[in-house]
């Protein structure tokens, strides 16, 4: 597992942060390219609403830390379609550099979101994922997300993103 320090995104970030989030999702074919979600991909969090938390590996003996993940925990009633009251926020964007995936970092994002959400007093933490995102949904589920189908949505015809829920708490 790669060591990484999960902290808040500096403004200074959000450009590289936008940028990592597209290159995992082209990476991974999750986004296409000329795709209409890329602005708001690239975007997300930009506009001071919601948190940012950043994945950072700290670089060696002469090198800069580098950010290598990001995920976004959105408030309601800013929060996307998935949340549906003021004790919900839901997870957005959750995403690691291509040349830094499998080492344990987009679980070490989540857990640092999931600490996040219960600080802010979450009672329930909702996300929403395509249907080809398997090793997410696998990701989700080890991490106590169960499926949310009665919320599953569709941005566009012929898309449909599905919907998980973690209670933190009654």
């Amino acid at each position: 597992m790669t060591f990484v320090l999960i902290r808040d995104a500096i403004d200074a970030e959000l450009p590289t942060v936008g940028e990592i989030r597209l290159a995992a999702y082209l990476a991974d074919g999750f986004l296409a390219p000329g795709s209409g979600y890329a602005p708001t991909l690239r975007t997300l969090g930009a506009d001071g609403i919601g948190e940012v938390l950043v994945a950072v590996e700290p670089g060696g003996p002469g090198e800069a830390d580098r950010i290598v993940g990001t995920v976004m925990l959105q408030p309601w009633p800013h929060s996307g379609h998935v949340a549906h009251g003021p004790d919900e926020a839901e997870v957005r964007a959750l995403a690691v550099a291509p040349d830094a995936q499998r080492g344990g970092i987009g679980a070490a994002l989540l857990q640092g979101v999931i600490e996040r959400a219960g600080q802010a007093g979450v009672g329930h933490l909702v996300l929403c994922t395509q249907t080809t995102m398997l090793a997410a949904h696998r990701l989700y589920e080890r991490a106590g997300f169960i499926r949310l189908p009665d919320r599953d949505w569709a941005p566009e015809p012929g898309t449909t993103l599905l919907a998980y829920g973690l209670r933190l708490s009654d």
